[in-house]
């Protein structure tokens, strides 16, 4: 994708329906490295975000409601370009 392309998302609706889960994992790449890996409903990897900026953007919060806030900016964000994988 070249830097002039706009990045399109999923409508939520849709994002809902094709994740299965989020899992924040370690990134393979860079040691201690966190990321939030996402799969769908047939548990193959569709694309990852990183969970430091994810964190970011969605802070403050409170802790008991980490995994609800983190899910739903994902759902939100979900690249178009998923449903191809």
């Amino acid at each position: 994708m070249s830097q002039n392309e706009e990045i399109r998302f999923l409508p939520y609706e849709q994002a809902v329906k094709l994740v299965a889960a989020i899992q924040e994992e370690e990134d393979i790449e860079r040691p201690n490295h966190r990321i939030l890996t996402v799969y769908n409903q047939d548990d193959k990897e569709i694309c990852w975000f990183d969970f430091d900026e994810v964190m970011k953007e969605v802070s403050p919060f409170e802790k008991s409601q980490e995994k609800e806030v983190v899910s739903e900016y994902i759902l939100r964000r979900l690249p178009d370009w998923t449903l191809d994988l």
